[in-house]
């Protein structure tokens, strides 16, 4: 299975082992609790699924690399203390609590959260002396003498044997005690998550061309090359650097994260294509609807490889009007359930003053914040614009001692916060329209349209965007290029 599939199955796993009965009891006792075992290649995304899981089930994570720990780190060490059996003193061996497994209740205090998901990483690349500490991890659930709390689900991930060197094949005892998924590369599922995670639009344009580049382990003379999705995101993230510093992006740097001669040097050249494009055919400029007339008679004698480039940079173009709708929008939501919260608080809570209830709430905020944070229940751009409301709602709190002006006060506010977001949403409606236009009277309805089409159906803003202002060309070649026969055509048409 593909990864968005495995994440799936992940997830549906943990509710189930977490449902309790009308007794508080789980459901499916932790004996019976199979942990999970997934193998897959290297640098697929196995560590971010499990960070999204976590969140998304609001439970805690703890993550190791198993091939960082020795058997002493794991099992614990060990200390000689005395006991009494039938009369008689003996000294007896016993061993510390292993640093996995302090690891869970130090983030249980951390959180607050009782349950959660303990992922062991690289599980089948352990050295001779901890393998067998391994076998007894998956199969009682015990690191040493010391068992891994209730409510704790243990997700294992390894290497298929073709890619790592040092796996160990489990044996069927153990095999038996634990659900294996198996998952590949898909370049169609990846891209999903690399345009939710703004990966650099440069190499999802690439990629959309050079799609079998994705994901490529080759031996050859000249030893093992490969370039896997790990590459792709740790690049992106240097060029976005580079670019604001800059600083000229080489293939020996792109050899750096993509270990295929071929398929750096293929990537130098179109960046340096990418940067052409981007000056040369002015998308703010289009988005604004105002196109100059070279442009088009440019397309009109370009190559696929260009054509696609431009529907790509269009694409990112209209991303980042559309996330500042998203952005704003959420902000809005928000605000407006505080201000609701605050103006229910102010009815019930007489024997305090508004200035005092507005204050006691921001702090409330702030603590919300934080614990979202350490819990690791929201990633970064979310605290980022929750921090970022609770300085405009300090920013606007109310001085007036009587309820009724007092939440007139703080209600101006969100009033300006809803004006700035009807204005995005003003310009993300005449930017779609105009992307549109664009596309009508450059491409039509061909192979361009139905991948802008495609990218907009992939961008989480756009989606966003358009179940909120729907926009009638939209659906219209989302029916007619996205569905049926014609979609076929245009796909085979395409992979040709």
């Amino acid at each position: 299975m593909n990864i968005k599939e495995a994440k799936n199955e992940i997830k549906h796993t943990v509710q189930a082992y977490l449902n309790k009965d009308e007794l508080g009891d789980y459901r499916i006792p932790p004996l019976r609790q199979r942990p999970i075992l997934l193998i897959g290649p290297p640098g697929i995304g196995k560590t971010q699924i499990m960070e999204q899981i976590a969140r998304e089930c609001k439970i805690a994570l703890v993550s190791y690399n198993i091939t960082h720990h020795t058997r002493q780190s794991a099992v614990g060490l060990p200390f000689i203390r005395e006991a009494s059996y039938g009369g008689e003193t003996y000294s007896i061996t016993e061993y510390t609590m292993s640093e996995i497994i302090a690891s869970i209740y130090r983030r249980m205090e951390e959180t607050g959260l009782d349950e959660g998901i303990l992922f062991v990483d690289e599980i089948n690349c352990v050295s001779e002396t901890l393998a067998p500490t391994m076998l007894q991890f998956l199969q009682g659930k015990m690191f040493g003498n010391q068992k891994i709390p209730e409510g704790w689900i243990i997700v294992a991930a390894g290497n298929p044997p073709e890619y790592n060197k040092s796996v160990r094949e489990f044996d069927m005892v153990t095999l038996d005690r634990v659900r294996r998924i198996d998952v590949e590369a898909d370049y169609g599922v990846w891209k999903e998550y690399a345009r939710e995670r703004k990966l650099h639009g440069a190499l999802l344009s690439y990629l959309e061309l050079r799609p079998n580049n994705f994901y490529r382990v080759e031996a050859d003379v000249d030893g093992l090359q490969y370039v896997t999705a790990r590459g792709w995101e740790d690049l992106s993230q240097l060029l976005y650097a580079y670019e604001e510093l800059s600083i000229p992006v080489t293939e020996e740097i792109i050899y750096e994260f993509l270990h295929h001669r071929d398929v750096a040097e293929d990537v130098e050249a179109y960046l340096a294509l990418y940067h052409k494009y981007q000056d040369d055919y002015g998308i703010p400029e289009i988005l604004a609807g105002n196109v100059r007339t070279e442009v088009y008679a440019r397309l009109f004698q370009a190559g696929f490889d260009e054509r696609l480039s431009v529907v790509g940079l269009l694409a990112d173009g209209l991303r980042g009007i559309l996330e500042k709708v998203s952005l704003q929008k959420n902000k809005t939501d928000q605000w407006y359930d505080y201000l609701r919260q605050y103006q229910h608080t102010l009815k019930e809570r007489t024997d305090k003053t508004p200035a005092e209830i507005y204050r006691q709430m921001l702090e409330a905020i702030a603590a919300e914040n934080v614990h979202l944070e350490k819990a690791g229940l929201a990633d970064k751009k979310e605290i980022s614009w929750r921090e970022a409301l609770r300085q405009q709602m300090a920013e606007n709190a109310p001085s007036a001692a009587e309820p009724k002006e007092a939440f007139g006060q703080a209600k101006q506010g969100f009033d300006n916060c809803r004006g700035i977001l009807a204005a995005q949403e003003q310009a993300g409606e005449q930017a779609m329209e105009a992307a549109f236009d664009f596309m009508e009277n450059a491409f039509g309805n061909g192979q361009e349209m139905i991948l802008f089409v495609t990218e907009l159906t992939l961008m989480s803003e756009a989606v966003q965007f358009l179940a909120q202002h729907p926009c009638e060309r939209y659906l219209q070649y989302n029916q007619e290029l996205l569905i049926g026969t014609r979609r076929r055509e245009l796909l085979d048409e395409l992979n040709q």
